[in-house]
Formats: structure tokens, C-alpha cells, sequence
């Protein structure tokens, strides 16, 4: 560039059109040429001629600690004889910005109900329907991605106190959809011999209807829903929904959403038949309800 600008009679402009450049780039090297003759076209370093002086750890406490007393930002700063800029950096980094970072966490209160069928939880998971093997499994990129196909809500209940669950899917999560679940759940129930006196869910419109409620009082049901924005207090239903989605919904490469729809039975059976459940110290949740063994081949049959 500096050749041609100097010694072959081009222009600037027309240098740094034919290097894809700017005027004022190829004027740059032009005048460190001009200035140091060819060690000015040497590679220099990328570091700032003024690096930031770091803040001594000793003061970063002190912004910590002095924020842990409810301090705000401004006299923080003030104490510490800081920019507000800093104090905030390092508030920022140590997730102590906001007022609410500052109450101590609440802690977890862990439940668990004493006979199976005093409490049942209730939720939904939406799924995507597919008819083809996903792009991820298949590698043929957003071309392997079904479009269009519409979605399946599964429909979950776990006893609180057994771990014993029940599923079915259905095409929707309408009030329709959660009575006539509801129902299935309470037979289910019904039929190992658990009589289910109350049910939790969370505050989604289905549940909210009047339609609902008026199923949970004909079923002798006390209907009891989770606070506001705090999942947790629905946990075990949460929680299973993970399991369900683990070790069901993606453990494999289903063809379609209708073969997965398929083995869901089998898994449940396996859930509540054979599979250790952590929270129940490795037992199996059907192990909980008590049946004698003749109970127990009547069903397994």
C-alpha cells in the first residue's frame, strides 16, 4: 500500500478501494513509513498505553461487607473512596445488586404426607408432536424438523405420600381435558385400593374453573392450589415430570409422537412397579401402599 502510494502515483482513495480498506487506513501506514521508515510497518502490540489499576482486594471487602449492611451503592462509594462504577462492577459480580439478593435464602421445607391418597399432585407438560426423527438424531439439519404437527399435553398425578403416579395424554389442557383426568386418576387410585381425599394443583385456568371445582366437590375432594410463582410448592409433580421426560419422552429416538405416546404405559408401569424412588429411601412406590401378596399378583397381572 505504502508503495503504491508513494512511488506509484496512486491516490489513497485508490489504494484502499483495491485492498478493501479505508483512505484513512492506508494514511496511517503511509505516515509511519514516512515517519520510521520500515520498522514503522512492524507489527506493534494491541495493549492500552494505560492499564486500569486494579481495585486491592482489601477494598473489594470492604464494598462486601459493607454492602451485607444494607448499604446502598452511592455510600458504599463514599465509604470506600471508590467511583460508583466500581462498587457496582464488583456488587454485580458477587449477585449482590438487588435488595432482595440480601435476605438470606428461605429455607426448604420438605413434606411429605402420612397415608397414601391424603394428598394427590397434579400438572401438565406440553410436548411437540412429531412424525419423523428429530434433526438433532437424524444430523439433516432444519430440514428434519416437523412442522406444522401441533402439540400433546401430558397429563401427571403423583400420591404424595406412595410416589405411586399416573399419566394419560390428551390433546389439550382445557378444563375438559383436566376433569376427565382428574376422574381417570381418582379410579386409578381406587383400584389399588387408595381412596384420595385432596388434590394440589397449580392456579392454570383449567384448574381454576368452575367446572373443576365442581368435579373435586362431586369426587368428596378438598381442592388445594400452590402459591403464586412458586412451583416448588408443587414439587413431587415437578419433579416427576423430569423423571417422565428422562427416562420416557427423550430417553430414545421414537419414530413419532404416537410410538412415543405408545410406551408410556410400559414406563409408568415400570415407575411404579420396579424403578427405586430416591425420595422414598430406594423403595418402589407400589411397595408403599401396603398390599399383601395377593393384592399385589392381581394387579402385576
Amino acid at each position: 500500500m505504502v508503495w503504491r502510494v508513494l512511488f506509484g502515483g496512486e491516490s489513497e482513495r485508490q489504494v484502499a478501494a483495491a485492498y478493501v480498506t479505508t483512505a484513512k487506513t492506508v494514511g496511517k501506514w503511509v505516515d509511519r513509513y514516512q515517519g520510521q521508515g520500515l520498522a514503522g510497518l512492524e507489527d506493534r502490540s494491541s495493549r492500552p498505553a494505560r492499564l486500569r489499576k486494579p481495585t486491592p482486594p482489601l477494598i473489594v471487602e470492604q464494598i462486601i461487607s459493607l454492602r451485607r449492611e444494607r448499604l446502598p451503592g452511592k455510600q458504599i462509594a463514599l465509604e470506600t473512596g471508590t467511583s460508583r462504577s466500581t462498587v457496582s462492577r464488583y456488587l454485580r459480580a458477587a449477585r449482590l445488586s438487588r435488595a432482595r439478593d440480601l435476605e438470606p435464602a428461605e429455607p426448604v421445607v420438605r413434606y411429605e404426607r402420612k397415608s397414601p391418597g391424603e394428598l394427590i399432585h397434579l400438572d401438565i407438560k406440553k410436548l411437540g408432536r412429531f412424525d419423523k426423527v428429530g434433526h438433532r438424531i437424524s444430523g439433516r439439519g432444519r430440514q428434519g424438523v416437523s412442522r406444522g404437527i401441533g402439540w400433546e399435553f401430558v397429563h401427571v398425578c403423583i400420591d404424595d405420600a406412595s410416589r405411586v403416579a399416573f399419566s394419560r395424554i390428551f390433546p389439550d389442557e382445557r378444563k375438559e381435558s383436566a376433569v376427565a383426568f382428574l376422574k381417570a386418576a381418582v379410579a386409578y387410585y381406587e383400584s389399588l385400593g387408595v381412596s384420595v381425599r385432596r388434590v394440589m394443583t397449580d392456579n392454570g385456568s383449567a384448574y381454576r374453573s368452575k367446572t373443576f371445582a365442581n368435579t373435586c366437590k362431586a369426587l368428596g375432594l378438598r381442592h388445594i392450589f400452590t402459591r403464586p410463582y412458586t412451583p416448588k410448592t408443587n414439587g413431587k409433580a415437578e419433579r416427576f415430570i423430569q423423571t417422565a421426560l428422562r427416562e420416557w419422552a427423550y430417553a430414545k429416538a421414537y419414530p413419532n409422537s404416537d410410538s412415543r405416546a405408545g410406551k408410556l404405559a410400559d414406563w409408568m408401569h415400570r415407575y411404579n412397579w420396579h424403578r427405586p424412588h430416591g425420595g422414598i429411601q430406594s423403595a418402589t412406590p407400589i411397595s408403599r401402599l401396603g398390599l399383601n401378596r395377593n393384592n399385589l399378583l392381581r394387579l402385576h397381572s
